[in-house]
Order: C-alpha cells, then sequence, then structure tokens
C-alpha cells in the first residue's frame, strides 16, 4: 500500500514537472535552423512559420541559414544541440532521410531527432529551358536517349538526386548528373541550354516559373498535386517514380515531451489556417497534419524507402 502511494506520488511530481515545462516553454529566444542559403525553399517556408508562430510562443523565433553538405552541417548542428526546445530544425523528412544513404561517416544519426510537427507535403518538380522544343516529357525523354552521354541535368539536393537518376535509368538514357550546391546555381545554365532539365523543390520551382525562367514538365510523384494539379506526373509518360518531399519541425533526441506537444498544437493550429493553406498552395504544397505518431512512423518509413531508392538509383556514396 505504502509501494503504491510512492508510486502515485512519483508520478504526479512528474506531471507537475512536465506542466511546468510546458508553461515556461520558452523561456528565450527560439532558433529555427534552416539547412539551406536564404531565399532556398526551406528558408521561405521557415520564415513564414516562423512569423506566424512568433505571437503563439511569446518569443522572438530567429531562423538561421547554416547551408553546406546538403543539410548535413545543418544536422549535425541541430542533432548536437542542447535539447530544450530553444533550437529547432524546419527541413524535409525526406531530405534526412536521403542524406543518411547518400554520404559515408555521418557523425550523427538523423533517426534520433524528435519531430514536432508536420506541415505539408509536394512534389519534386522536373523542369527545362522555357524555350526548350519539349513541351512533354515523352518528347524529352526521347531526346535525352538520342544525346547518350553527352545529355546533362541539374540537382542540388538528396531527393532531386535519386529522382534523376531513377528517371535516366528507367527510360535507358546516359544523361549526366551535374550537381549544385543550390538549386539557384544551375538556372544559368538551363536557360543557356548547358544542362537539358533540372529537379527543383516546389517552393522555389513554382515562382521560377511563373516568372518565366523555365517550365515545369513533371512532378516526382506517383498522384498529381493539389496544388499543382495542371502538372503532369513522371509516372503518366510511363516512368514508375513515386518521391515527394515534407516538411515538418525537428528538434534534439531528449527534448521534454510537453515541450514537443506545445510545439505540435502550436505549429498545427498554424498550418490550420486559411493564411497557412493559402501560403502553401502558393509555393505548390499540400498542407499536411498528423499525430506525433503518425509523424514518426512516417519518417521512419522514409529510411526505410531512401536505403532502396539508393540503391535502385546505382548511387555511390560520397566520403
Amino acid at each position: 500500500m505504502i509501494a503504491g502511494k510512492i508510486v502515485l506520488a512519483f508520478t504526479g511530481v512528474i506531471a507537475a514537472i512536465g506542466c511546468a515545462q510546458a508553461q515556461t516553454y520558452p523561456s528565450q529566444d527560439v532558433h529555427m535552423v534552416v539547412g539551406f542559403a536564404a531565399g532556398s525553399g526551406p528558408d521561405i517556408v521557415a520564415r513564414f512559420l516562423a512569423n506566424e508562430l512568433r505571437p503563439k510562443l511569446g518569443k522572438p523565433i530567429l531562423v538561421e541559414n547554416k547551408p553546406g553538405a546538403v543539410g548535413n552541417i545543418a544536422t549535425e548542428y541541430v542533432a548536437k544541440s542542447k535539447p530544450d526546445g530553444h533550437t529547432l530544425y524546419m527541413t524535409g523528412g525526406s531530405t534526412l532521410a536521403a542524406a543518411t544513404y547518400l554520404f559515408k561517416n555521418q557523425t550523427v544519426d538523423a533517426r534520433t531527432l524528435e519531430i514536432a510537427a508536420t506541415m505539408a507535403s509536394a512534389p519534386i518538380l522536373m523542369v527545362v529551358a522555357a524555350n526548350s522544343p519539349h513541351q512533354k516529357l515523352a518528347d524529352l525523354s526521347a531526346a535525352l536517349k538520342a544525346k547518350g552521354d553527352k545529355a546533362s541535368y541539374g540537382t542540388a539536393f538528396p531527393t532531386a538526386r535519386v529522382a534523376g537518376a531513377i528517371y535516366r535509368d528507367s527510360i535507358g538514357g546516359k544523361a549526366v548528373e551535374v550537381q549544385y550546391k543550390t538549386s539557384s546555381d544551375w538556372i544559368n545554365d538551363l536557360t543557356s541550354g548547358n544542362i537539358d532539365f533540372a529537379f527543383i523543390d516546389a517552393t522555389a520551382g513554382l515562382g521560377l516559373s511563373k516568372a518565366g525562367r523555365f517550365r515545369v514538365i513533371a512532378v516526382s510523384t506517383a498522384k498529381r498535386s493539389t496544388a499543382m494539379p495542371d502538372f503532369p506526373t513522371i509516372t503518366e509518360s510511363g516512368v514508375k517514380l513515386d518521391i515527394g518531399s515534407w516538411w515538418a519541425v525537428f528538434a534534439p533526441q531528449g527534448t521534454p515531451k510537453p515541450v514537443l506537444e506545445k510545439l505540435h498544437t502550436d505549429i498545427s493550429d498554424v498550418v490550420r489556417t486559411d493564411e497557412a493553406k493559402k501560403f502553401f498552395s502558393s509555393t505548390g504544397y499540400d498542407t499536411w497534419i498528423t499525430t506525433a505518431q503518425e509523424a514518426r512512423a512516417a519518417y521512419l518509413k522514409e529510411f526505410k524507402d531512401w536505403a532502396e531508392y539508393v540503391k535502385i538509383a546505382k548511387i555511390e556514396p560520397q566520403g
């Protein structure tokens, strides 16, 4: 009987501590880390979220860009940060999983990161120059096969690398992949004809295509996007491909559960607003809100899927 009372008392203390953590968080500025340069798709999303989330948290949210190594620098920084909820990571779950298998000697295991909340999902955009003679993917595929290893394409992030390799091999082409630090770095090469096509994230790609910089010829998911229904899928052209990206806010392992629950509630409330729905739709994304359990399951599935994707694409991990 005494033991039971002690257990109940201890449980009550833990619950009180958890409640106190949620009530006092945040106690200082919150840093929202982005693994890509200012102006990139992730940066645009992070700055929107920071602006909308700030009134709910009651503290400044500072967006920090830590580009390099396709996001690995930012991943390591966040994973090794103090797990108190004041260092968050706005990135793609698929991007983290892909990077795990595309680079050797990982300094941290991205699977240990906690997911505070998911926000939105979208396909990757396959684009050609605005003046390209190829209006349909089938036409481009035929031209690439004819050019052989004289054809080339641009990538700047992990999911783009895998999508490009799977597409190329599926059509029996020999196009050479040209890797760039950021997607903006290949735009001039695409418009000048130095590369034949490229893959870009939906946020940056949709805006640039509307500005007439290039043309979206297909998207990488098996089904058409609700936000971009006019763009055909690569699958519709006979190439089986279903690869997309999704945004979420991550935190270091060990972040207190009450803090994660508060972030989940506040971020999900932001995503449900008309402003957020309009924002994500305008940037090519469909809002995607999940429970903590659903988010974790989806995240771990990405690692299983990407281990297979990299094998299918025959990509040798970089040192």
